[in-house]
């Protein structure tokens, strides 16, 4: 099998002829052959963190550089060293997993150092929800209920948590296999979420009586910020486009009415989008304006450079190597970890999965 970095100097050859005969951007051609970055280099597997996990969803960096990461069906959460160490720092009760739901995304306070509160994205019997629970000496508290009554599905409970540089606290819900809430303002499915750290509807949310801050997504996963603080979410598709979002409060992404860039004024278009084939979007990172998104049904990672214009085309590394990819982070001390989700119901779980690996960029 060609190396990665062969693949990639065939993909830069490719697009430099396109570019030249064409003079088209490439910000959203259907092609997986796109030139990478300039002056950047392959995203290398530099060594497996952890092996032997199942389905690996939400990781949540401590300050010694360890991280927690929870496991979506085992409702598990580890503390794993960069080392390779992992111990088991508590199940988390309520969690009732089923198809894609159960305990997800992960997220630490702002004031971790003095209040020492991880928050969980999780499904219960009843509908999706969000927690928050105590670290301390080693093991977590019981969890306190901050928000609920997010419709739960067998599919598309989005679980994505994250802290944004407003310290206010975004989350990504699904449509949970019902299309039309997502157009529902007053439903928190097929949404993004901001919060305040207590649940509550934070200040400056288009509604200043609702949590909920955009409408029209199908099933988000993936949130993170550049270095000029805007918001990016990866989003699944149906059977056309899986997209690259930048976040405008208020704004109406279009699930169920139109999947990827429609020209529709009425709702917004993605900067970036691919096919589920190729893409099938979970977790998304951002390093030096770079933004990676991890694929599980393309079994991938992409790399999109963001440049004045929105973003760039993006290049795909490690096609089919690892299975289906699921979270991908960055790594306190450089790099992204990046986890597998081969023993979820549509993966094929291969000796050591699930694993985590951490990539040098």
């Amino acid at each position: 099998m060609p190396s990665s970095h062969s693949r990639s100097a065939a993909r830069r050859a490719l697009a430099a002829v396109a570019a030249a005969i064409f003079g088209l951007s490439l910000l959203l051609a259907p092609s997986t052959a796109h030139a990478a970055p300039a002056g950047l280099p392959d995203p290398e597997v530099e060594r497996e963190v952890a092996r032997d996990l199942r389905i690996p969803w939400g990781v949540a960096f401590l300050p010694s550089g360890d991280a927690l990461v929870s496991e979506r069906d085992t409702a598990q959460v580890l503390r794993v060293s960069p080392s390779g160490t992992v111990d088991v720092v508590g199940t988390v009760p309520g969690v009732a997993p089923g198809g894609q739901g159960g305990l997800m995304g992960l997220a630490l306070s702002p004031d971790f150092a003095t209040d020492r509160y991880v928050y969980a994205f999780l499904t219960s019997a009843t509908d999706n929800r969000i927690v928050r629970m105590e670290y301390r000496f080693g093991r977590l508290g019981p969890p306190e209920v901050i928000f609920f009554g997010i419709e739960r599905g067998p599919g598309h409970n989005g679980g994505g948590i994250a802290f944004g540089p407003d310290g206010m606290l975004y989350a990504g819900t699904g449509d949970a296999g019902q299309p039309a809430i997502a157009q529902d303002p007053d439903n928190p499915a097929g949404k993004i979420l901001r919060m305040t750290p207590d649940g509550e509807p934070a200040p400056g949310n288009p509604d200043p009586s609702s949590v909920i801050y955009t409408i029209g997504h199908r099933n988000v996963q993936g949130l993170g910020w550049d270095s000029r603080n805007r918001f990016w979410v990866s989003e699944f598709g149906q059977d056309t486009w899986d997209e690259l979002n930048l976040v405008r409060a208020g704004g109406n992404y279009g699930w169920p009415e139109v999947e990827g860039a429609a020209g529709d004024p009425r709702f917004i278009d993605p900067l970036w989008q691919r096919s589920p084939a190729e893409a099938t979007p979970s977790g998304l990172a951002i390093v030096d304006d770079v933004i990676y998104i991890a694929g599980l049904r393309g079994q991938r990672l992409w790399r999109i450079p963001i440049n004045r214009h929105g973003v760039g085309a993006g290049e795909d590394f490690f096609v089919g190597e690892y299975g289906r990819l699921r979270t991908v982070v960055p790594a306190p001390g450089g790099g992204l970890w990046l986890t597998t989700s081969n023993h979820d119901q549509l993966g094929t779980p291969r000796p050591g999965d699930d694993r985590i690996l951490h990539i040098g960029l």
